[in-house]
């Protein structure tokens, strides 16, 4: 009898560790499959993005939090980064055909104060929009007696449909290859898939007085140049 309970009891014994054993196991083997789902739930909530929007004074425009992580060409940066023509600095002479096909050199301009904006294309809406706010302030600049000029990449015939379609007053230079604004080192947008829009304003001397770039709203050039012209 006492060798039969002896038996009885180690029977449970090892009963009792093998439920153990088999526990542990399953324990870490759930542990195993679940850390992983765990560590990518982590991931996620450690790179999400805020989408709030903030304010850019250096560009002019309203960024967003994401937009700083999308990729950048070096190239890209670079423009954005090292401008070739500053506040302060004599801007570089250059000569251009105008939509009429007469060469213009900007160097005829000294004497006077120049307007003059560098824009991504003939006809996108962008600049239309702004083509046509600097014909509708042209008296104003006039009376300020400044001169404006706008420079693309594209060529006279362009230029000339465009100044004839929506009647603009104001000379159009032809920058085909974009030299002239690789040469004045004009950033292009952000994530480098346009050329950028940027104006310029000299004095009487060619020095370049105000610089104000602003991708998205393309009537914010003519406010800040007037205004800049009017308390100067």
């Amino acid at each position: 009898t006492l060798c039969s309970n002896h038996v009885l009891v180690e029977e449970r014994k090892e009963k009792k560790m093998a439920a153990s054993s088999s526990s542990f196991t399953l324990c870490n083997h759930t542990t195993l499959h679940t850390l992983p789902q765990r560590k990518t739930l982590v991931t996620k909530t450690h790179f999400s993005v805020p989408t709030k929007s903030s304010e850019s004074n250096f560009f002019g425009s309203r960024l967003t939090h994401s937009s700083y992580l999308s990729p950048v060409s070096s190239s890209s940066l670079k423009s954005l980064i090292f401008a070739k023509v500053n506040k302060g600095q004599a801007a570089p002479d250059f000569t251009l055909k105008d939509q009429n096909g007469k060469p213009v050199s900007l160097k005829n301009y000294k004497g006077k104060p120049v307007v003059l904006y560098f824009y991504p294309a003939d006809e996108s809406p962008g600049c239309t929009k702004q083509a046509c706010a600097f014909r509708d302030s042209y008296e104003k600049f006039k009376k300020a007696g400044a001169e404006v000029i706008g420079i693309s990449g594209d060529d006279s015939a362009s230029h000339k449909a465009f100044a004839s379609k929506y009647k603009l007053p104001y000379t159009l230079l032809s920058d085909e290859g974009n030299k002239v604004r690789k040469d004045w080192g004009v950033p292009g947008d952000l994530f480098g898939a346009l050329p950028g829009r940027q104006t310029y304003v000299l004095d009487k001397n060619g020095v370049v007085q105000l610089i104000y770039n602003n991708q998205f709203q393309p009537e914010k050039h003519i406010d800040e140049t007037l205004k800049f012209l009017k308390a100067a």
